[in-house]
Formats: C-alpha cells, structure tokens, sequence
C-alpha cells in the first residue's frame, strides 16, 4: 500500500498543477486569429524535432471545439518529410493562451503562449511546462533581427537556455 501510495501522490502533484513554470500565459488569446499555418523560426532542442528543417504547425478548429494540429519538417538525415498530428484543448479558459497539446494518446504537454503579436497574431513565442520546451513561431518563414532580439531577450529573462536555441532554416529542400 505505501508502494501504490508514494507512486499515486507524484501523479496527483503534477495533475493539479493550476499555471506552469517559467512563463506566464497571454490573456485576451482569440482562437479563430490563432487557427492556420505557423513557421518555427527557434526552438530548444528535443528528440521528436530533432534534426528537422522546414518546420511548421497548422492548426485548425475540430467540430468539438478543440484544435487539430499537425506538424511537419524535413528530415535532413533521412532526405524525407516528417509529420505527426496531435490535438490541443484549453488547459484554462478560451481567452487564456494556455492550452494542452497531444500527440501520444492521452498525454498532453503544456503549450502556453507567453507573448503573442496580439494586433495581427503574426508571431508567438510558446513555453512548455519547464525551460526545456520553448519556440518562436512566426506566420512567415523569416522575421526581423529585432524581433528576435526581442524572442531571445524574453526568454533568457524567464530562465531558458538561449545559447542552446536552434534557428531553423526555413528553405525547400
């Protein structure tokens, strides 16, 4: 019993967690401006990206009201495009950039967007649930120098690694 007991406690502990660490979610989010394709112009390294190019999300809206999203990139080891659909509902409200992502059956990461061109939603900076998931998407494959200054300014501010980021190259292979 003390086995099962210190096995469920950890599991209870992470899945009442109210708001993740570092970074603190937009409010005012609004879906629908949010919903299309989306450039990856940075991200901290992780095995389900690692060594891709290209890489993009799509998001659309599901009947249900949550999101699909599908993310692709090409592979520069194996020559070849990869992709992989997962789905995202709100971990909180509609109008807070806080929502769950998943891609393996019922596990869902954290996706909060920390910072958002709120006027016309052609940038985002997103965290996971810990300094070892973080991205700058852009709504085109390349952006200003001062706009990264600024993703990469933010991002050292809540504590990510930024000498570790990953500027993806946005070219057709």
């Amino acid at each position: 019993m003390k086995i099962i007991t210190l096995l469920i406690i950890p599991l209870l502990i992470i899945s009442c967690m109210d708001k993740p660490k570092p970074a603190e979610p937009i409010t005012g989010f609004e879906l629908d401006k949010y919903l299309g394709k989306w450039y990856e112009i940075a991200r901290l390294d992780h095995r389900f990206e690692r060594g891709l190019q290209n890489v993009s999300a799509d998001y659309t809206l599901k009947d249900d009201g949550n999101v699909k999203v599908v993310n692709s990139g090409f592979s520069t080891k194996k020559n070849k495009w990869k992709s992989a659909t997962g789905k995202a509902k709100f971990a909180k409200d509609s109008s807070t950039g806080f929502l769950k992502v998943s891609f393996f059956g019922p596990f869902y990461g954290s996706y909060i967007i920390f910072e958002l061109d709120k006027e016309n939603y052609q940038y985002a900076f997103i965290a996971g649930d810990n300094t070892s998931y973080l991205w700058f998407l852009s709504r085109t494959p390349t952006v200003s120098d001062e706009l990264m200054d600024r993703f990469i300014k933010h991002a050292g501010e809540l504590g990510f690694n930024t000498d570790n980021l990953i500027f993806v190259k946005q070219n057709k292979n």
